[in-house]
């Protein structure tokens, strides 16, 4: 075995109420005990680009765990038909994606090759939902990679149907980076930089970035958004958050 070297899985997980709830896992052959990291997917879902950053955070080292957010509302569904009915319905409870993760941390915390750390990553809809993690549960490390609606709640019109998650910020476990673009607008950059303020007084640890010239889901490589500039350098800021934070 070689660095770099992988394998890759559909598992079940206990989620939210004690529901059997279906997850991606990929997980490093070789290396040192290292902290996992739980991604969690955008609003498009449990899609075939989301689980290649699974495997990309296990080819770098660290365990890493995506559960089917969509698994109760359409199982066995393919990926967009499933986003299709979560934003029928509004999108994820949250108190059940709480659940989800908490099921989630707890099948990396147990896994031979875990140290024991843990950290979420969310994209999109999956960036509030890390920072709405980590003020729920006991994290290492979060990042939110573009996530909306964490001041605010979404217009009316929007699929997304959540409240705002300000009075949360106190609760924050633990050590957060941001990573946004300068041109989107669900974050705009009014709406990051107050976060970020908001974090700063209540004395938390966070970095943000934004990067000019770039929108929403910059890091998706299957879309006209993409923008290889700036995904490059979060992701390098990403493997050394995590390199800080869940080392052993």
């Amino acid at each position: 075995m070689t660095p770099g070297d992988l394998t890759a899985e559909t598992v079940t997980i206990t989620g939210h109420g004690g529901d059997a709830v279906e997850a991606y896992l990929a997980q490093p052959l070789a290396g040192p005990p290292a902290g996992g990291v739980v991604v969690i997917h955008h609003m498009p879902g449990y899609d075939a680009g989301t689980k290649e950053i699974v495997r990309k955070f296990a080819a770098n080292g660290y365990p890493a765990i995506m559960p089917n957010l969509y698994f109760r509302e359409a199982p066995g569904a393919s990926p967009d038909d499933a986003a299709a009915v979560a934003r029928a319905a509004g999108g994820v409870p949250d108190e059940r994606l709480v659940g989800d993760v908490a099921g989630a941390l707890g099948h990396l915390r147990a896994l031979p090759g875990s140290n024991g750390k843990v950290a979420t990553i969310g994209y999109c809809s999956g960036g509030r939902q890390s920072f709405l993690a980590a003020c729920s549960l006991d994290l290492d490390a979060a990042v939110d990679c573009y996530g909306a609606f964490v001041l605010t709640a979404p217009p009316d019109e929007f699929p997304l149907q959540v409240g705002p998650l300000g009075h949360l910020v106190g609760d924050l476990s633990c050590p957060m980076l941001g990573l946004f673009g300068a041109d989107d607008k669900y974050p705009g950059p009014e709406e990051v930089a107050e976060f970020e303020a908001a974090l700063g007084r209540a004395g938390k640890d966070v970095e943000f970035h934004s990067y000019e010239g770039a929108g929403h889901a910059f890091f998706n490589t299957d879309r006209p958004s993409f923008r290889p500039e700036a995904a490059n350098d979060g992701w390098e800021r990403i493997w050394e958050f995590f390199g800080r934070h869940l080392s052993a």
